[in-house]
């Protein structure tokens, strides 16, 4: 009998068995424990509620860059900064007159992108840092702020920590903007349009968050689908990923006019295109019982792990959203 020497036998995995690929293994760092953490330090009681200007919102704006500045993004605000600040009045709101008259924080940082051509344009993701301070005169006077917009800042440093893990950094640019003055007027972001700290024209679309931590588990205000392109992105990467069980729905409250209420405004009403993200008010909106332990960090988790995805797949698009219907200009 003879005995033949074989080759070893190679088996090739199949692409699906050989791991997840980067930005599922970057979405793993968004996770409810960092979501309820980063909310409790933002609207935690030394914070007094975040007004504008106050020593609180100056902490919560320092520790915003702090975090950039840990995860590895490039500052994006003025003078090699993170921070772009700008002026605001205090008044005393029975009169309209002027009490006094102090500075403001925009925390601003980006990550460049992968493509040697479109790297020149941004998406950026926005949420305000600031809220209302303290209500004297009741037992709990401190507005904590954590859904308004705690909430919405933890999200934009979890989505700042999974762009920055090894393989997700996208072919165009991320730019995270954390504006003060959102409860003034939507001041912070009124000013960074008109003086933006990149080029206006290579901003291509706007994901902004506001209120993203309460109400239902399973679906998400999403204002802006049917105005540009973005609502079919949206649509194609919910559907893509069933597994985070989060449904983008319309406006529920168009009485309400909240498309005109939160950052995302200013850079619609530039032509930039934007989508919404928001669960809604609910009865401790812009009262001291907004506090830390009532946000659903699980549920907010799998928000953000959604709009990771959907950043992901705007920016790694040849061409750039357009407009389908209204334009705000």
């Amino acid at each position: 009998m003879r005995f033949f020497r074989l080759a070893p036998i190679v088996f090739c995995a199949p692409l699906s068995a050989q791991g997840p690929s980067p930005p599922d293994r970057a979405v793993e760092s968004i996770t409810a424990e960092d979501v309820l953490r980063r909310v409790a330090i933002i609207a935690d009681d030394s914070m007094l509620g975040r007004d504008n200007p106050s020593p609180g919102l100056e902490k919560t704006a320092a520790y915003v860059a702090s975090e950039f500045r840990r995860l590895g993004l490039s500052p994006a605000g003025e003078n090699g900064g993170y921070m772009q600040r700008f002026g605001i009045n205090r008044w005393v709101q029975d009169t309209g007159a002027v009490l006094s008259r102090g500075e403001v924080p925009n925390v601003i940082a980006k990550l460049e992108g992968t493509d040697p051509v479109l790297r020149r344009e941004y998406v950026v993701y926005s949420a305000h840092i600031d809220h209302i301070g303290v209500s004297p005169g009741q037992p709990d006077s401190i507005n904590n702020g954590a859904d308004d917009n705690a909430s919405g800042v933890a999200g934009l440093l979890e989505l700042a920590e999974a762009f920055s893990q090894p393989g997700a950094r996208p072919k165009r640019s991320i730019l995270f903007l954390a504006p003060s003055a959102e409860e003034r007027g939507l001041l912070g972001s009124a000013h960074f349009v008109e003086h933006p700290t990149v080029p206006l024209g290579d901003i291509v679309a706007d994901i902004n968050m506001d209120l993203i931590g309460r109400n239902w588990p399973d679906s998400v205000i999403a204002l802006g689908l049917d105005q540009s392109d973005l609502g079919e992105t949206l649509m194609k990467v919910t559907a893509a990923h069933p597994e985070l069980q989060m449904t983008p729905i319309r406006d529920r409250w168009p009485e309400e006019r909240i498309f005109y209420r939160s950052d995302h405004y200013n850079f619609a009403r530039k032509g930039i295109p934007i989508l919404f993200f928001t669960s809604g008010t609910h009865s401790d909106y812009h009262r001291p019982s907004d506090e830390p332990g009532r946000i659903n960090g699980e549920k907010e988790s799998r928000l953000v792990r959604l709009l990771f995805y959907l950043g992901t797949s705007i920016a790694n698009q040849r061409s750039r959203p357009q407009w389908t219907s209204v334009r705000f200009q």
